[in-house]
């Protein structure tokens, strides 16, 4: 650390007033942390050995005064419902709806007492806004919601005073109250001991405190050192020292006595990097990268500070160090809801209470929400998923009971597996936790000691572990916790209060701390992360039922001072570090996006002559030149594959159009047979709409196949249409999936499309159109022979229908999607199979080429049925012949045409001079 660092300087004030014992002091600091550091400041000024003062927090300070313990948030928000029900009795609200606002209210109580205002005058005056805003309505016209509401701020008072009460009883309470107490008490407090108490390092104080602090100093029993540099508090606008420059201008001590200490350090040589990085996670590279990059001072790293701004950004920046930091001391709490135990523990709580909430005879859960838990990185390596995750991607499981895999976990050798998955229909608040306990402790006696990460891991897990059985206890005290909402919503409040703790050498190695943990300490190297609007500084948040202007006029801080806190701590950071580096987030869109911090602006604005301040833009590294293009050559081995593959089951059309679209494409899925990774839909796909109009008709059309189709037929048809495409939507997806919101609506759409077909087809019958049905999604083949091919190619497909219409045989093919009569009409042969955009041509003419192999056919038809453009009816293939003439007969001469574009294609697959490249897509 700085050799004139503010406890440096405390340290020698401390030796000069008491250079032989130090019995007599006590030292009061903002924070816990501070204390380790000041006791090695100590050190260095008595020479021969001393009991160290006592040295307190403000807060165990304030504790001892008032005698008073204090308790947490959640313990706090149990006692006040106790309390609310006592007042409501049977008016009172269920826990679930009495949390939502209860913790704002207790905010309010808190800010109330710690700037000792009267709760009376406050709590009535809300209640009189709220009054005037309501004079104007018609008394017949004030509903049972309006007088409720306006009855919650009459009875306000009554709560906070039956609280206050109840707490004091048990001499228990919260922050604002033990303040309120210890200003009762401070006097009396005083006069029980002979002490003398230094106050150091302190900047926005409350109203209780300050009037603490001044009857000690008044009483001669105390000291004040405060750390600002002269630059902030003489100027009369800098929010850095607003508190300071209403402290020195109002209290009464500072009429008689110097205000200590005002510094000059911040207009001293400093450089300062301002770096810019798109996304969080790159400033964590970064700070990895400025550290490996310190040299001598690598050697030093315990004046080498790294703030997070954001505090999730702790695992991302140790994952980012260097190997050559040997030793760090992480002097920040971590916060629960980042807490990837937590995490997990949050997923398999929402897994249950969805299942619960379904009800039903069997336990039945949702294919993401198992699936988040199945692929938990902590999960993953321990119960071995993957047999489970294919089965609900390959048979397309959307809603599912566990029991169908039952036998998955009730594996002995995974014992994890039944602990996660145990159903919790029956059990109590108290075993669900107790289930979580479990599984808390089979993952610890998983982990490796040996193993660094699965250390860090195990840190994870105590936190969650104590986090647990809190909550357990929390049940047992109070009995209004019976249902699993309540219990759920109880979890996440307190997991997003709880904190990991890590264990490090506070006086060695790297120092990585909150914005909060940085108080009193300098460093002469300082890496401060997130330096973004909404984080540093922390921005508006509106929790409070007391508006802007109220807090104005009563004297609570409003988002102003808060602000100026902020700009302290930022610039105490800088004050004597000789070498800052400030990052923040530049991502201008999505949902990391981050603004510059006004302060990053102010130091631009107000850049002082001997800071050197440059701005650095960091981006992801990127490659000298754009990545080259996939490029397979054709080996001797894919050779003999691709004539393996023309020689056996040959090529679909669609093949054919993989090509088109992307060669590399065409080679992962047609020759090394690799599928994309198949998902679960959990609303119906387009192909799977396609797929149950395809499969309906076909069935429906099953038992005519080989007769002439009759009205009589047709209407016989659109009887069954409705429980046939029912059929196919749950045969398609292996269950009776729910038919609601997008699924309902998809059911509908097939259900719609088939009954438009069969109204077309009605409407021809009815016109006088003879149809012989002959074929219902028949596979068609053909061997393609050409001297110029190196060996004969058998090409294959499977035709939606075959039918004779009026003496003309028609190939027909149904697309779920929109096609239009432009999409299968040729305007030149040339060229034909080059171009992706010919790719329904392709397939039309394959169709008649396979159908007519024998050669015996004159002419036939080909064309699709588009479900999503009905109104064209059907679309003809047809070679366009001049202005509004289209030949739609596929003949012999057709045929040949085709052949040798044909031909033209498979040679270039073929080619083994021509590699398969990728396309730039």
């Amino acid at each position: 650390m700085n050799s004139n660092t503010f406890l440096d300087k405390l340290s020698a004030q401390i030796c000069a007033d008491f250079p032989d014992s130090m019995d007599n002091l006590v030292i009061v600091l903002p924070n816990k942390r501070a204390k380790v550091f000041l006791l090695e400041n100590l050190k260095k000024y008595y020479r021969s050995s001393v009991f160290a003062p006592e040295i307190i927090n403000i807060e165990d300070f304030i504790q001892q005064i008032s005698k008073i313990r204090g308790i947490d948030s959640i313990e706090l928000l149990f006692k006040f419902y106790v309390v609310y029900q006592e007042v409501e009795q049977t008016n009172a609200q269920d826990f679930d709806h009495f949390a939502s606002w209860a913790n704002m209210l207790l905010g309010d109580f808190n800010e109330v007492d710690r700037y000792l205002l009267d709760p009376n005058y406050v709590f009535s005056y809300l209640k009189n806004i709220e009054d005037i805003k309501h004079w104007s309505l018609d008394p017949e016209k004030k509903t049972d919601l309006i007088e409720n509401y306006l009855a919650f701020w009459e009875q306000i008072p009554v709560y906070y005073k039956r609280f206050y009460e109840v707490l004091l009883e048990e001499r228990v309470g919260y922050q604002g109250m033990i303040y309120r107490e210890a200003v009762k008490l401070h006097k009396e407090f005083l006069n029980r001991n002979n002490k003398v108490y230094y106050f150091a390092g302190f900047n926005a104080l409350n109203a209780a405190e300050e009037k603490i602090i001044q009857h000690f100093l008044l009483e001669k029993r105390g000291k004040v050192f405060w750390d600002i540099d002269k630059h902030f508090i003489e100027d009369p606008y800098h929010d850095a020292g607003l508190f300071l420059r209403r402290i020195k201008r109002n209290w009464t001590h500072y009429q008689y006595n110097p205000f200590e200490w005002m510094v000059d350090e911040f207009g001293k040589e400093k450089n300062i990097q301002v770096i810019q990085t798109p996304k969080s996670v790159g400033q964590a590279k970064i700070a990895g990268q400025i550290v490996e990059g310190l040299g001598e001072e690598a050697s030093r790293l315990e004046k080498v500070a790294i703030v997070l701004g954001e505090e999730n950004l702790l695992l991302p920046v140790l994952h980012s160090l260097p190997s050559s930091v040997s030793s760090l001391n992480i002097t920040m709490g971590y916060s629960g809801k980042s807490n990837p135990i937590q995490i997990l523990l949050n997923k398999i709580f929402k897994l249950h209470l969805s299942a619960i909430r379904r009800s039903g005879k069997q336990y039945v859960v949702y294919y993401k929400e198992i699936l988040d838990v199945l692929t938990n990185p902590v999960l993953a390596q321990i119960i071995a998923p993957d047999e489970v995750i294919k089965e609900i991607n390959d048979r397309n499981l959307s809603f599912f009971s566990l029991k169908r895999f039952g036998e998955w976990i009730d594996s002995d050798t995974y014992p994890l597996r039944r602990l996660v998955f145990k159903a919790w229909k029956e059990l109590t608040p108290v075993e669900v936790l107790q289930n979580l306990i479990e599984i808390v402790l089979a993952i610890k006696n998983s982990l490796n000691d040996e193993v660094h990460s699965e250390r860090i891991s195990k840190t994870f897990l105590y936190s969650s572990y104590q986090m647990l059985n809190r909550l357990v206890s929390y049940c047992q005290r109070y009995q209004f916790i019976q249902s699993y909402d309540t219990l759920y919503s109880l979890f996440k409040q307190v997991m997003d209060m709880s904190e990991v703790s890590f264990e490090g050498e506070p006086l060695e190695g790297l120092q990585i701390m909150g914005v909060l943990e940085s108080r009193v300490l300098d460093f002469d190297t300082v890496i401060v992360t997130s330096v973004n609007e909404g984080k540093f500084p922390a921005g508006k948040s509106i929790n409070s039922f007391i508006p802007y202007d109220v807090k104005r006029e009563i004297g609570l801080p409003t988002y102003k001072e808060k602000d100026a806190i902020y700009s302290y701590h930022f610039y105490h950071l800088l004050l004597r570090a000789k070498n800052v580096y400030l990052l923040y987030n530049s991502q201008s869109e999505g949902m990391d996006a981050g603004e510059k911090s006004r302060f990053l602006t102010q130091l631009e604005v107000e850049q002082l002559a001997n800071h050197n301040v440059k701005y650095i833009t960091y981006s992801a590294d990127l490659p000298e030149k754009a990545n080259e293009l996939i490029q397979i050559p054709k080996s001797q081995l894919l050779q003999e594959e691709l004539k393996r593959i023309s020689t056996t089951k040959g090529f679909s059309p669609s093949a054919l159009s993989n090509y088109l679209r992307n060669p590399i494409q065409f080679y992962l899925q047609r020759i090394l047979r690799i599928r994309e990774v198949e998902e679960v839909e959990e609303s119906v796909a387009l192909n799977t709409l396609g797929t149950i109009i395809h499969n309906s008709l076909e069935n429906l059309y099953k038992p005519y196949k080989g007769a002439r189709l009759t009205v009589d037929i047709i209407k016989s048809i659109q009887r069954k249409a409705d429980e046939e495409v029912q059929t196919q939507f749950e045969e398609v997806y292996n269950s009776d999936k729910e038919k609601i919101g997008k699924n309902l609506l998809a059911f509908e759409v097939a259900k719609r499309n088939v009954y438009h077909f069969l109204e077309g087809e009605l409407e021809k019958l009815n016109e006088g159109d003879d149809i012989l049905l002959l074929e219902l999604e028949t596979e068609l083949t053909y061997t393609l022979v050409d001297d110029r091919l190196p060996y004969p190619i058998n090409l294959f497909g499977f035709v939606d229908r075959i039918e004779e219409r009026n003496g003309v045989i028609r190939v027909i093919d149904y697309k779920s999607g929109k096609v239009a009569s432009t999409n299968v009409r040729l305007s030149n042969w040339e060229g034909l199979t080059l171009d992706l955009k010919n790719d329904k041509i392709i397939q039309l003419l394959c169709y008649a080429l396979m159908y007519t192999k024998n050669d015996s056919m004159q002419s036939v038809e080909a064309g699709i049925y588009s479900f999503k453009n009905r109104k064209e009816g059907f679309l003809f293939f047809g070679v366009n012949e001049g202005r509004n003439n289209v030949n739609h007969a596929i003949t012999q001469e057709t045929l040949a045409l085709f052949k040798d574009e044909l031909v033209t294609l498979l040679l270039e697959i073929l080619n083994p001079d021509i590699d398969f490249i990728e396309n730039e897509l």
